[in-house]
């Protein structure tokens, strides 16, 4: 039997930590690894992604969705650089996620050899938390097991780089020496709470106030039900950042949505009119839409000592994790009787899902987007994951979806990169392979690598138990958020050479992979196309024609501004710069001729 390599025994490593896939994408550089995992019965799988960019996603996608570490590999040079933008995903938002990159042989380092490229310049900023190379095969444990350790304790990137040479090292452990550093595999678990005074200054804070908000986000989830046993002892509202769209029941009557400016109505006076702020595992970074400054007094709850007291004055900032916290914090609370506060906030959300009802429900050139949303909220299964890419759609999704215990749902949050919502549904399915994905995607995300990775969706669908994988296309024809914010911020129309997007046959590519593939072109054609799309026996591609005039609602409009654009709407007048949208239209048909016979 041949003496084992590093690389295989990188392999047995990852297997011990419990690692289930790598997402990656083959090159020389890693060529003795790829040896490793044929000897190894591929074991951990290898996940074969259509750029290594998309296999970092696919592994952030997997780390949001099974709570273990994510792990991409890609080979050295193009291929290590194309990890950095699905890496700095998981930086921003805080996922844990192990990089393994190939490099060139020892001997030619420094001699600008082929894809030689200063990879701890490239991956210094990224995989700050650690990043080191493997020069010796007696460094392996020490460097991996710190990889995967931090990965976890710093929610972070982490990257391992092995010379090329390396990996075919035969492996040896580190000896009982001096200056060998030896290594070990466990980790306990653990729940970091703060201190009984400080419990007390924040639970004196929150029962002094009357009109008490709170603001989670994705360091709630797994402490749903200690938070909906806080807002119902203070009598509180609930807004939700993004990132913790999924961590509490949109049904529970007084949770308002989502905050920022694609949040709710409800969430912005939610802040507005409150005397008291507990922010509950969020750095929700926009402050604007936080309660002024000197109106409320604030307590935050976060796992991360670094990132408390960033986003607003709080007076008490407890570090800890948030169900253990809010556990040691409830039975301080005292439960406030005057619960007109609450109501109000309660009256405030049932009109604003009024709102988003009539607006899903008016006529559009020629498919209303925000009815693609709104029909989809009802049909979702109990178990959905849901990912939504960056750009116009994620209102859609913020607003239309009332997401149930139960159901998971993510996306880019901080670093907004498009592109994230197709390779995180993938990374959603080996996750969890016995569940449904539906990925909410716009034009530009699919055009810039969505249709790619359909590929990688055909090639393992077979594999998954459930094979649901939903892809939904607002096809619009345009860069829709962009040119929203060049009416809004910038005060001019959409430059059409940068904004108009060809319009592609999604459908049609989806078909000839061998997946379900329905083009929608009649607003009352959207709820079946969704009905067969989730009851398919195989992945499905949804394309919607959607109007790229319909404007989202600033979410500080007031009630009364919100009525008028919805009569407006209603009347056909309402769709500002249609005609600079239909000249948009125009340009992308010009970039791309229809052919004979398109559906």
């Amino acid at each position: 039997m041949s003496k084992e390599t590093v690389a295989d025994h990188l392999l047995d490593r990852l297997r011990a930590w419990g690692v289930s896939h790598v997402f990656g994408y083959p090159g020389d550089g890693i060529n003795g690894l790829l040896s490793a995992w044929s000897r190894a019965g591929d074991d951990p799988r290898f996940i074969q992604a259509r750029h290594e960019e998309m296999a970092a996603f696919e592994a952030v996608g997997h780390a949001k969705f099974s709570g273990h570490v994510g792990v991409c590999a890609a080979t050295s040079g193009p291929g290590a650089v194309h990890l950095l933008n699905g890496l700095y995903d998981a930086k921003l938002d805080h996922v844990p996620v192990v990089a393994v990159v190939g490099q060139t042989d020892r001997s030619a380092m420094g001699g600008s050899y082929q894809q030689e490229v200063d990879l701890h310049s490239l991956f210094k900023d990224v995989a700050s938390s650690y990043l080191e190379t493997v020069n010796v095969p007696e460094q392996l444990p020490n460097v991996l097991d710190r990889a995967v350790r931090t990965a976890y304790a710093r929610r972070a990137p982490t990257a391992l780089i092995i010379p090329a040479d390396v990996q075919e090292l035969p492996y040896s452990a580190p000896e009982h020496a001096h200056k060998m550093v030896p290594s070990s595999l466990d980790v306990a678990g653990w729940e970091p709470v703060p201190d009984d005074a400080s419990l007390a200054r924040a639970a004196e804070l929150l029962n002094a106030g009357t009109r008490v908000a709170m603001l989670i986000g994705q360091g709630a989830a797994g402490a749903a039900r200690e938070v909906e046993e806080t807002a119902e002892l203070l009598g509180a509202g609930v807004a939700k950042a993004l990132l913790g769209k999924d961590a509490l029941s949109d049904e529970l009557p007084y949770v308002t949505g989502s905050i920022g400016l694609l949040g709710t109505r409800p969430s912005y006076e939610l802040m507005r009119d409150c005397d008291t702020l507990l922010t509950v595992g969020s750095s929700f970074p926009y402050s604007e839409f936080l309660p002024p400054y000197g109106q409320a007094r604030a307590v935050q709850i976060d796992i991360d000592a670094h990132m408390v007291g960033l986003r607003y004055p709080y007076e008490v900032n407890l570090v800890g994790d948030a169900a253990a916290t809010l556990r040691r914090l409830l039975p301080l609370l005292l439960r406030k009787e005057d619960r007109g506060w609450q109501r109000a906030v309660i009256a405030g959300t049932r009109r604003w899902r009024t709102v988003m009802e009539r607006r899903a429900g008016l006529s559009a050139d020629p498919v209303n987007p925000e009815l693609v949303a709104h029909a989809l909220d009802p049909l979702l299964p109990d178990d959905a994951m849901i990912t939504a890419d960056s750009g116009s759609v994620a209102n859609w999704y913020a607003r239309h979806l009332t997401l149930r215990s139960g159901m998971r749902a993510s996306l880019s949050g901080t670093l907004a990169s498009m592109g994230c919502a197709v390779p995180y549904a993938i990374g959603a399915k080996f996750a969890h392979p016995d569940r449904p994905a539906v990925a909410l995607v716009g034009d530009g995300a699919m055009q810039m690598n969505g249709m790619a990775e359909l590929v990688t969706v055909a090639k393992y669908a077979d594999e998954w138990t459930d094979p649901r994988l939903v892809v939904a296309v607002w096809n619009n024809q345009d860069l829709n958020q962009v040119s929203w914010e060049l009416r809004a911020l910038g005060g001019t129309p959409p430059y059409g050479p940068s904004q108009a997007v060809p319009d592609v046959p999604y459908a049609g590519f989806a078909r000839s992979l061998g997946m379900d593939g329905i083009r929608v072109t009649d607003p009352g054609d959207v709820e079946d196309a969704w009905r067969q799309a989730l009851s398919a026996d195989g992945p499905a591609v949804l394309d919607f024609r959607t109007d790229p005039a319909v404007p989202p609602i600033p979410p500080h409009s007031t009630w009364e501004q919100i009525e008028a654009t919805l009569a407006s709407l209603a009347h056909g007048d309402g769709h500002r710069g249609h005609v600079v949208m239909q000249g948009l239209k125009a340009k992308a048909q010009e970039l791309l001729p229809r052919r004979p016979g398109r559906r």
